[in-house]
């Protein structure tokens, strides 16, 4: 009887890698181990390719989270210098401030002691004048030695008017610089004041701005608790830079391909999104579609001419679905279509493809000047 006949493959038409593998005797294998090594070679690729991916992720996460720090930093250190340099301005003005009114008070006590001189140089050039009076009225009688005392009182009268007219003239001089150096002092009472309102509104945008990263912090620890498996399967990633909060999600777990009606089990998930997003209420929430570089294929032109269609499709899809069944308020909603504009992987390889098909829900700041409004009510 003879033997089943068992075709042999030469060591030499195996890839190095295969001869590599454990399994693999020296030698020349049978078909079907060939095949085995080649099927496990194909596994371990793949698994290598899909933990290349999530060190990719684990990168782009820590470079985020980094840039995020350096962006907290930064902004600490212009508040700071904001604050120092403000404080310093306000004890400068306050120094001004205080110089402009011991000028004031000393012109108010130069001006009381002018007020005096003058009070005395009037009773004075009264006096005088009530002599020659009495002198021209003893001239008019006859009596002529008078006339000589009456010019020497005459000029004591030209003399005592001149000082009165230089003192009133100084006296308006003072008047006129006290009154500047008033209101140079309200000035600068209002440019502190100012200042000071400054400083608290700055201080109190800060604090809302804080509030709203910590709010949105929040955010973030609930919706990656509610979609843990997704974000485990590699279907969503949630990521935070400072006040902007982005849930990535594959296109494949909401819809179907080439379609924008949402899938049961993508209804699932959207409405764990909406149970917290219903609850945001400082952010905006824009819903964009995306996709990859490939055409719209002929049988779908007639509902989708172009991907731009199919992504703000999907987009205006998912605000309707958050609207009518999630609870989300409509006025913190947009939806904004991009087609295959803005990759985040290369579209040359079915992998990248497939991670530019997707939904992202952005939230994004609204007013700050608002938020701290309401921060204070």
């Amino acid at each position: 009887m003879m033997r089943p006949f068992v075709r042999r493959i030469c060591t030499s038409a195996i890839p190095a890698a295969v001869m590599l593998w454990a399994t693999v005797p020296i030698g020349c294998v049978s078909t079907e181990t060939h095949t085995k090594a080649l099927t496990e070679l194909d596994a371990a690729k793949k698994t290598s390719a899909q933990q290349a991916a999530e060190l990719d992720d684990l990168k782009k996460q820590a470079q985020a989270q980094a840039e995020e720090l350096a962006g907290l930093r930064q902004d600490l250190r212009q508040e700071s210098e904001q604050r120092q340099a403000a404080e310093h301005e306000a004890a400068s003005l306050a120094k001004e401030r205080d110089a402009l009114a011991a000028r004031s008070s000393e012109l108010q006590a130069r001006l009381d002691s002018l007020e005096k001189e003058n009070a005395q140089l009037t009773r004075d050039l009264g006096d005088v004048h009530s002599q020659i009076t009495d002198l021209e009225q003893q001239v008019a009688s006859g009596n002529l030695s008078a006339q000589e005392e009456i010019a020497t009182l005459r000029r004591q009268a030209t003399a005592l008017e001149a000082d009165a007219a230089h003192l009133a003239a100084e006296r308006e001089r003072l008047r006129q610089e006290q009154s500047q150096l008033e209101a140079s002092l309200e000035q600068e009472r209002q440019r502190v004041k100012a200042e000071e309102a400054e400083k608290a509104r700055l201080e109190h945008e800060r604090a809302a701005k804080e509030e709203e990263i910590r709010r949105l912090t929040r955010t973030q620890e609930e919706l990656s608790k509610s979609l843990q498996d997704e974000i485990d399967k590699g279907n969503i990633t949630i990521q935070q830079v400072r006040d902007r909060l982005t849930i990535n999600m594959v296109d494949r777990i909401l819809f179907d391909s080439g379609q924008a009606q949402i899938k049961p089990a993508g209804i699932k998930i959207l409405k764990q999104v909406a149970d917290v997003l219903k609850t945001v209420t400082d952010k905006q929430i824009r819903i964009e579609g995306h996709t990859d570089n490939v055409p719209i294929s002929t049988r779908l032109q007639e509902r989708f001419k172009t991907n731009w269609e199919l992504s703000t499709a999907r987009a205006t899809t998912v605000v309707r679905y958050l609207i009518d069944h999630g609870g989300v308020d409509r006025q913190v909603l947009s939806a904004a279509g991009y087609a295959d504009t803005r990759p985040v992987a290369s579209n040359d390889s079915e992998e990248g493809r497939s991670f530019n098909r997707r939904i992202e829900i952005v939230l994004y700041p609204r007013d700050l000047q608002q938020l701290a409004g309401e921060l204070g009510q």
